[in-house]
């Protein structure tokens, strides 16, 4: 039985009541580990810990603040195996994809780094002659992040890069379905030797912690991912005190699939997106529309693949695709399946819970392609988050893009054709905050990353993710 406890004020420590929260492997259905359940003090002596370190690090130069980045970096490459191992434990994806999740983590440190570095202000001319106005950028403050379970590792990396570069100090707030991966990579920065206080991290229900981070005075930031309908209470919640605020909320993606495409490049970029992670990802495609004259080669094609994708145990097997990380999880998706077929949708492959006795505990499910679906089934309107796909045709750009944006949804799509005309034109056309043109990787570290609509608003990535966890100055300066 693994325990793990939460880090405060540069401290490992039990919560004051002693409760604990049970991990559970969603590949056995065994509990095999526990961290402490935070309750408000808790959470007040984090938020404290936080504020008492902000003066002393935000003080520090980009450049003394990068070498703990770096050193950190260098420590999560190096225990990337074993950080992997616990990730797939607690969630499921296979070692390979966890591991992979690491080093990205690891190149995120290494990125706000560097990033940080280059918080340039500017000089502005003024109309009198002996005026001039400078504008600086100076760290917001005590910043929460609040990440979850699907990318446990990955999505604080994101915001721990970007809050300790830009000279906050933080309070994460560890996702309670995954908590040991993402204190197995905090541990990396403790051990290069980062400063008490600086990051701390809490542990127990978003309903106890959250709403103590939201509330806070001292808090002046939240950095939010999960649902729209979280979302929503985070915004609200943070009305009272007018913290900033961003949020990567939740999607419904759109593929578009024209007839000159590479087809061989969208089957395979379709079955990667959709059910990579077990589609338990902000942007995996939820919805396909195929021009009709490729539309049933298209599926076709795309079932002979998804049909391939080896299915276990992603600690002990050789597999493509882990269990789901949560039962509820596989509910939503045999709903949404339910529903579809209700309303007269086929299932091309999938549907179901895999055969065979190692699948007769976990949350396993198969990838499922359903054929003839439409705007009135919750598969094409909501977030399913999990490995379930709709296709359905369109005869005209027009109608493509009508489709793509009948949605509350605004996070990404992708779109593939081989005409730059149709391709700058569905672009520029479709409502989202991403869109990949021939793949099916519509987010890079180095690029902005946020949503239009109810997928939230703000920016993580690139250095306007920096940005995010720093206040403008104007300064105006007269010489005499």
């Amino acid at each position: 039985m693994i325990h793990e406890k939460m880090l405060i004020g540069g401290k490992w420590v039990e919560s004051k009541k002693g409760d604990v929260i049970e991990v559970i492997n969603p590949a056995t259905e065994e509990i095999f580990a526990d961290v402490p359940l935070a309750d408000k003090s808790d959470v007040e002596d984090a938020v404290n810990a936080a504020d008492s370190a902000f003066l002393s690090w935000s003080r520090l130069s980009p450049f003394e603040r990068g070498k703990y980045l770096r050193k950190a970096s260098e420590l999560v490459l190096k225990r990337s195996k074993d950080i992997a191992r616990v990730l797939t434990m607690e969630q499921g994806k296979p070692l390979a994809e966890a591991e992979g999740e690491v080093i990205k983590s690891a190149n995120i440190l290494r990125y706000y780094a560097e990033e940080g570095e280059r918080i340039y202000g500017r000089i502005i001319a003024n109309e009198e002659p002996d005026f001039e106005s400078m504008v600086i950028y100076q760290p917001i403050g005590v910043a929460a992040a609040i990440s979850p379970w699907n990318y446990p590792v990955e999505l604080l990396a994101w915001k721990v890069g970007a809050a300790l570069a830009a000279g906050c100090t933080l309070v994460a707030k560890l996702p309670s379905e995954t908590p040991l991966s993402p204190l197995a990579f905090i541990k990396c920065l403790v051990d290069v030797g980062l400063p008490e206080g600086v990051l701390n991290a809490v542990t127990g229900p978003g309903s106890v912690i959250g709403s103590v981070l939201i509330s806070s005075p001292i808090v002046k930031k939240i950095a939010f991912t999960g649902s729209t309908e979280v979302g929503r209470e985070v915004l609200k919640g943070s009305a009272d005190t007018l913290k900033k605020v961003s949020l990567e909320l939740g999607g419904s993606l759109p593929m578009i699939v024209c007839k000159d495409c590479n087809l061989d490049a969208a089957v395979s970029g379709a079955v990667r997106r959709s059910f990579r992670n077990m589609g338990q990802i902000c942007i995996a495609i939820n919805r396909i529309y195929v021009e009709r004259e490729i539309y049933e080669e298209f599926i076709e094609r795309f079932a002979q693949a998804t049909k391939k994708l080896v299915i276990g145990n992603g600690l002990t097997d050789k597999c493509d695709l882990g269990p789901m990380c949560t039962l509820a999880g596989v509910k939503k998706t045999i709903t949404h399946i339910q529903d579809a077929i209700e309303k007269g949708a086929k299932i091309v492959c999938g549907g179901k819970r895999p055969e065979g006795s190692k699948f007769e505990k976990g949350y396993f499910f198969e990838p499922t392609i359903l054929r003839d679906v439409n705007h009135s089934m919750l598969v094409m309107q909501e977030e399913t988050f999990g490995p379930l796909v709709g296709v359905m045709p369109f005869d005209t750009l027009d109608e493509a893009v009508e489709l793509a944006n009948d949605t509350r949804y605004g996070l990404a799509a992708i779109v593939f054709t081989q005409d730059i005309s149709t391709a700058r034109r569905l672009c520029r056309d479709i409502e989202a905050g991403n869109v990949a043109v021939n793949n099916v990787d519509a987010g890079v570290i180095n690029a902005p990353y946020g949503g239009w609509k109810d997928s939230g608003f703000g920016f993580e990535h690139g250095p306007e993710g920096l940005y995010e966890y720093l206040h403008i100055k104007h300064i105006r300066i007269r010489y005499l």
